[in-house]
């Protein structure tokens, strides 16, 4: 009995919506009109087969996604139904432009940028990296219409919403690497918050899996895949300033909607994104195993990451132009990254180290100095920092390395010079602000005991 069952196993084929070997590029299609789904075959060669509703590959029977199938059924997953030619694309990008203008109010660098975000994600597994789309706004902002009319166009799109639970985004997207669209994205327990998170946090990178720990009794542990592009929407910022970092963001609801804008979705919107993905499909195709110019160059004065993660799409994008543009709009967002960033701790430290040393000329400074700058910016006695947590600031969150001299503890400037200036760029620091900065008349005495702090004060 147990052989039968395993044999039976062996037979069942796999179900795959995309296949790709060194010679070849399937891709499933799903016509809802015919309730049909099969694959289009594109070889290195250029030949051109549809119609596959099984293939065999070294021994391993492939089908696609039957009709049956509730994320089918249910749209929960959206395919192209056929794979349709084109002129060129420069068609495509227009078309996409053309319907994200019609159907969706942004700006028109954002509006760029989101055309050829649709065109990346039709060939985002030749990346290492992916970079994130989000939309920001109250209730009635149109960041619903945002994840609609760019994720409905793009490779694969799987959409969910803000009450679905962790667990079946896992399993979708490691089955079918698609482009994943979750609207209210401002998840409100705890639990599933972190499991999201973990998403969003490894799933800009290659070769990052989740792992969980799944089952009853004996519990086996489960890798998933969860690199994919990301179209997001939320009403707040994430807490997690690593995780801002992997997101594109578009502000929702700054000005009056466009008179233009229809206020409902009629056929049209669906029958005109799927004439769209159809040509897309095609285009994956015939490029996928085209060489890619990867561009490296690098933007000057923003966070590594978002270097990162928008050097694809400045790969995709051939129109010398549009790449300034998206260049002008990371530098921007930077910006207000490091702005936010700059309401912490860490960086009212910094800025009090690089003002101290603009101010006393001298090569090392006390933590207790640190600490007396810092407070003074502080208004509420009791959100004031002692002397201790500064220390501990300093080592365990800032990785710079006071040493103990009969004075107590200080942070020489030339030992800690690489990572000063590190955090300085992090948090967007310039030489103006110190310099503008209103000058505090402080007195050091190099030889007095009571300007330095004891270890055991610093919390060393």
């Amino acid at each position: 009995m147990e052989n039968k069952n395993n044999e039976e196993k062996k037979d069942k084929p796999t179900i795959k919506s995309s296949i790709i070997t060194k010679d070849a590029i399937y891709e499933m299609v799903y016509c809802p009109i015919k309730n049909k789904s099969s694959y289009f075959k594109y070889s290195r060669s250029g030949e051109l087969e549809h119609g596959l509703e099984e293939v065999e590959i070294e021994g391993i029977r492939y089908k696609p996604i039957q009709p049956t199938n509730a994320l089918l059924e249910k749209g929960v997953i959206l395919f192209s139904s056929n794979a349709t030619e084109y002129l060129n694309e420069e068609e495509i990008l227009a078309e996409i432009k053309s319907y994200i203008h019609k159907y969706l109010d942004i700006s028109e660098v954002f509006e760029q940028i989101a055309t050829y975000y649709v065109l990346f994600t039709w060939l985002y597994d030749r990346f290492n990296e992916v970079p994130y789309l989000r939309a920001i706004g109250d209730f009635g902002s149109g960041k619903s219409r945002f994840i609609q009319a760019i994720g409905i166009l793009c490779y694969k799109p799987m959409f969910t919403g803000g009450a679905t639970t962790p667990s079946p985004i896992f399993r979708i997207i490691d089955q079918v690497r698609g482009t994943l669209v979750i609207d209210e994205a401002d998840f409100k327990f705890s639990d599933m918050t972190s499991e999201i998170i973990k998403i969003l946090n490894t799933g800009y990178q290659k070769g990052m899996p989740v792992l969980r720990s799944e089952g009853k009794g004996v519990f086996e542990v489960k890798a998933y895949d969860v690199f994919c592009p990301k179209i997001v929407a939320t009403r707040e910022t994430f807490s997690d300033k690593a995780l801002e970092s992997r997101f594109l963001v578009e502000e929702m609801g700054a000005g009056k909607l466009r008179s233009d804008i229809p206020r409902t979705l009629d056929k049209d919107f669906y029958q005109d994104a799927e004439n769209i993905r159809n040509k897309l499909l095609m285009w994956r195709l015939k490029n996928y195993f085209e060489p890619i110019e990867r561009r490296e160059e690098l933007i000057e004065g923003i966070h590594p990451r978002l270097n990162q993660i928008v050097m694809p799409l400045l790969s995709v994008i051939k129109d010398e132009p549009i790449r300034n543009n998206l260049k002008a709009f990371i530098v921007k967002y930077n910006g207000e990254l490091t702005a936010d960033r700059g309401l912490s701790w860490e960086s009212d430290i910094v800025f009090a180290i690089f003002k101290l040393e603009y101010e006393t000329k001298m090569k090392e400074v006390t933590v207790k100095q640190i600490t007396e700058e810092v407070n003074q910016q502080v208004d509420i006695s009791d959100d004031r920092l002692q002397a201790r947590k500064v220390g501990w600031y300093l080592r365990s969150r800032l990785q710079l390395k006071p040493y103990k001299t009969r004075k107590g503890f200080v942070l020489s400037f030339e030992k800690n010079r690489k990572r000063l200036d590190m955090w300085k760029e992090r948090f967007g620091i310039t030489d103006t602000d110190i310099k503008c900065e209103q000058v505090n008349d402080v007195n050091i005495d190099s030889d007095d005991n009571n300007g330095g702090l004891t270890a055991e004060e610093v919390g060393f």
